[in-house]
């Protein structure tokens, strides 16, 4: 028997001797952990040899949808990746949307497991149950959309899905991440150092096998509700996405400030999800499976905006930034904005445009940007140390060239590519205290000081400090959906978003649970 939601196959292939297998797991594993991060963790832990260089050969990259995914219900869209992290030495276990994860699971594999490194540039083709290694020789060194169109062509379809890494990952920078369709991202901790180690430029998937699925009947019911009633359900995410956050963290001192040190960014309007949506927005965007459409697309050919009071930018009708890049996330406007004490809307969307482009961590960049920020106002580095780069709080032109001088270790870059934590061991006289990061991985767009149950998850997450595997304590401050969702395994009042006491950590250990459940399912 195949459990539900899955084929029953996982997909092995060895780059250095080219050869690739099918595993057939036992239904238990699949009852036990269904798929997406469970699985990622569990190949690791079964697979990885001990002390395995994270940028060597026997290190494991892993791509694995969840039990959902392929399937009709809304919001299914994800898949996670994982490997040891270059970045921690650690587990990486990271989730990107888009359409990449759903294809993928079409082709008849539950996951994909790389194993070993090419000779040379390759790439994977894996269509309906069929695989090939493929020379990527042309495709290196080239931009993520050149990449991505360039198979597109050559295969023939340009229905083809393209996982890849981009530049930064050739370039091994700690924090490359895995880029599919563009502009969706497997994030932090630097998957896409590992896929470029083993020089594998890029996964391109197609499927079209019909996914098993247990009892239709069942959840064809389930998937009309969410469809009808994503609207109030996620009225956040079809109102704003997540770059409404900008503007209402900072009520509560959440929005993080020149690298963490300040309380309040007078800039954040000229940054805001609110002034993108009235200035550069282009359209918005979805991911398989889901009518959200959270996703922003943005676009600047040129033009100024005298009705918008707030956009400043020293970038009008200086630079253009390109709608394949996608749109940024909150994550983004914070870490290369107000992180960097930058407000200079036009140059925080290209400075996101290049992180899609390269294909980097924009927290991990903007908050090791932001760093090297500090260090230069306490007088730790010097002209000297870095060839004359000594970017400031504010200086968005700073901040744009060390995103390009980080993407292909030019320079100051090469240092300040392996991150925040090895740039302080580097520099020494105690900068270490200017860190922001746990376990090596630097500190997301959500300030701990305030959202104090977040501040306890990035302490306990086996990657470090991570926001999508933890507690949001401004979730729970008033009654609503969040805590009608938790009231099915126990009942919680409001609290408040600085609270830690017992309450809020019997709460936040319903909470994590449940995101873990869900990141293995989606």
């Amino acid at each position: 028997m195949t459990v539900g939601g899955s084929w029953g196959k996982f997909l092995h292939v060895n780059l250095s001797s080219g050869e690739h297998w099918i595993e057939e797991p036992p239904d238990e594993l699949y009852l036990k952990l269904a798929g997406g991060r469970a699985l990622v963790a569990y190949l690791l832990l079964r697979d990885l040899p001990a002390g395995a260089d994270p940028l060597g050969p026997d290190n494991l990259l892993i791509f694995a949808p969840g039990v959902l995914q392929g399937t009709s219900l809304p919001g299914s869209g994800r898949h996670g990746v994982g490997a040891k992290s270059p970045l921690t030495g650690a587990i990486a276990s990271s989730e990107a949307g888009g359409w990449w994860g759903d294809e993928f699971k079409r082709t008849g594999f539950d996951a994909l497991i790389v194993h070993g490194q090419a000779e040379t540039p390759a790439y994977l083709w894996i269509k309906d149950g069929e695989v090939e290694i493929r020379s990527a020789d042309h495709l290196w060194g080239k931009d993520t959309a050149d990449v991505e169109w360039a198979i597109q062509g050559e295969l023939d379809d340009k229905r083809i899905r393209v996982a890849q890494c981009g530049v930064a990952g050739e370039n091994k920078v700690l924090f490359a991440n895995v880029i599919n369709d563009i502009n969706r991202a497997a994030g932090r901790g630097g998957l896409g150092a590992v896929m470029g180690s083993k020089n594998l430029k890029a996964v391109a998937v197609r499927g079209r096998m019909r996914l098993p699925v247990s009892n239709r009947k069942r959840t064809t019911p389930v998937a009309k509700w969410l469809a009808d009633n994503y609207e109030t359900k996620a009225a956040w995410a079809v109102n704003m996405g997540t770059i409404g956050g900008v503007n209402s963290l900072t009520p509560i001192s959440a929005l993080p400030t020149n690298n963490f040190s300040e309380p309040y960014f007078p800039g954040h309007e000229s940054i805001s999800g609110e002034l993108l949506r009235e200035t550069i927005l282009l359209e918005r965007d979805t991911c398989a499976a889901c009518p959200i459409n959270c996703k922003q697309v943005v676009e600047y050919d040129g033009g100024d905006f005298p009705d918008s009071p707030y956009f400043r930018s020293d970038y009008i009708n200086k630079v253009k930034v390109a709608k394949e890049y996608g749109g940024p996330e909150y994550e983004t406007l914070a870490s290369l904005g107000s992180a960097c004490g930058v407000s200079d809307m036009l140059a925080v969307n290209k400075a996101n445009e290049h992180t899609a482009r390269w294909g980097m961590d924009s927290i991990s960049l903007g908050m090791t940007i932001s760093f090297t920020m500090e260090c230069v106002k306490n007088g730790l580095l010097t002209a000297e140390q870095t060839g004359g780069f000594l970017p400031t709080w504010g200086d968005a032109a700073g901040m744009l060239e060390a995103v390009e001088m980080i993407a292909h270790r030019r320079g100051f870059g090469a240092r300040m590519a392996d991150g925040s934590k090895r740039l302080a061991e580097w520099i020494g006289n105690g900068a270490e205290q200017y860190l922001v990061e746990v376990k090596g991985q630097e500190l997301p767009m959500h300030e701990p000081r305030a959202k104090q149950a977040l501040g306890v998850g990035y302490a306990t997450a086996p990657v470090g400090a991570d926001h999508m595997m933890n507690m949001h304590d401004t979730g729970y401050m008033a009654p609503g959906d969040n805590l009608n969702r938790v009231a099915a395994v126990q009942e919680f009042e409001p609290m408040a978003f600085d609270d830690l006491g017992p309450q809020k950590m019997e709460l936040f250990y319903h909470e994590v649970n449940w995101r873990h459940a869900t990141d293995c399912a989606l």
